[in-house]
């Protein structure tokens, strides 16, 4: 195995150094760096939540996703610590103080699953249209939060037919651009997607942002997705009102959950679609946040040179078919989108093994590898004209 050595003086008085192999402490999901971290020293990775007390001894750069708390509990375990990094945008299980008070570099990965969050909103949207016989084109689509993946998640739903508007008051006072929708309108929306993250005692708090006031105004046929942080709705309050208005209940997608890995188990046997937190799962994305923390490394440490391979890291995706004449129509591309993703399948999964914490985890550490709508080719015919292929493109195809 090659290994990046640096070297410390030993002593002022004779000079010498002695060379030290660099070590990384890794989380076992975040593919393939084993394969690229090794090339610049120990790579030891670990599973579940937290690592083990005597992984973190002697760790010098630490790199996890959203499920490892990185907190002064941690940190005091692993006293050679100089990198932490989360190949995730969300940092909200990071203290950053406490990074900062022990001059720990850190890096996250805003960005890097936006385009499988985005394709994960629309997969599930056109389930729930396809198992209401709801037509898509015409209706108006709020997104929560215009950030990285709430940007992605509306380009793809303009592109599907929809009217969207974005709800983003930090974003509209930092950009005299930006024109944020009001939250009455938010509400009243056809589909309402969520997409910020877990905020308390700001300025703009989201923790049950969507409480019992706010859900006892949605009601079917609204469709209501959350793919950001599951304390962003009141899941008691959701469970109730969902137990109360049974026979005109609002539509719901939730891959995020209160509470999580423990959730409520009365909550996931009333939602349409429920997934284990997997929606930046794809493949694609989380090579993303790998190549994003290799990335801040080696500016941090000033590797240089050599880049990885990142493409011919990942398998080949399966073939598909897809070849069309025209715009597709909700139909098929209701059929492409369960092709490459079949949103059911986690569905029925989550609900057989995710109702308990160990299920829940199980499910995220085992998630089959998925591959983003770009991994594939769509075949246009010489009659789709320029603004069917900008669509198309804005859905997630490539040509």
């Amino acid at each position: 195995m090659a290994a990046f050595f640096y070297e410390l003086r030993c002593g002022a008085t004779d000079g010498e150094y002695r060379t030290v192999i660099m070590k990384f402490l890794i989380a076992d999901n975040i593919p393939y760096a084993p394969q690229v971290f090794s090339a610049h020293g120990e790579v030891v990775t670990f599973s579940g939540r937290e690592p083990a007390d005597d992984e973190l001894q002697d760790a010098e750069v630490l790199l996890v996703r959203s499920i490892t708390r990185v907190d002064d509990s941690l940190l005091d375990k692993a006293a050679a610590l100089k990198f932490v990094g989360t190949a995730t945008i969300g940092t909200e299980h990071i203290d950053t103080d406490a990074l900062q008070a022990r001059d720990i570099a850190f890096a996250s990965s805003p960005g890097a699953n936006a385009e499988s969050v985005a394709e994960y909103v629309l997969t599930a949207l056109l389930a729930v249209a396809q198992k209401y016989a709801l037509a898509l084109t015409g209706l108006t689509a709020a997104i929560v939060g215009a950030g990285n993946t709430g940007s992605a998640t509306g380009r793809r739903l303009q592109a599907l037919g929809l009217n969207v508007v974005y709800y983003d008051p930090p974003r509209a006072r930092r950009e005299a651009s930006f024109v944020s929708a009001s939250f009455a309108q938010v509400l009243q929306a056809d589909v309402i997607s969520l997409h910020v993250p877990m905020e308390k005692g700001t300025n703009d708090p989201t923790y049950h942002m969507f409480g019992a006031a706010e859900l006892a105004r949605l009601s079917a046929p609204q469709i209501l997705i959350n793919a950001s942080r599951g304390a962003v709705i009141d899941n008691t309050a959701l469970r109730q009102q969902l137990q109360e208005s049974a026979s005109d209940r609002v539509r719901l997608v939730l891959d995020v959950w209160e509470g999580e890995p423990t959730i409520d188990s009365g909550l996931l046997a009333l939602v349409d679609i429920a997934t284990p937190h997997i929606a930046g799962h794809s493949l694609n994305g989380k090579v993303n946040g790998t190549r994003m923390l290799y990335d801040a490394c080696a500016e941090q440490f000033g590797w240089g040179g050599h880049q990885p391979e990142w493409t011919a890291l990942m398998p080949t995706p399966p073939m598909v078919n897809w070849h069309c004449q025209q715009m597709p129509e909700q139909t098929t591309l209701t059929q492409w989108l369960l092709s490459n993703y079949p949103i059911w399948q986690d569905d029925s999964l989550m609900r057989r093994y995710g109702h308990n914490a160990q299920g829940f985890d199980q499910l995220r550490r085992d998630y089959a590898v998925r591959y983003e709508l770009k991994s594939h080719r769509l075949q246009c015919g010489d009659g789709v004209n320029e603004a069917t292929k900008q669509r198309l493109q804005e859905l997630g195809f490539l040509f």
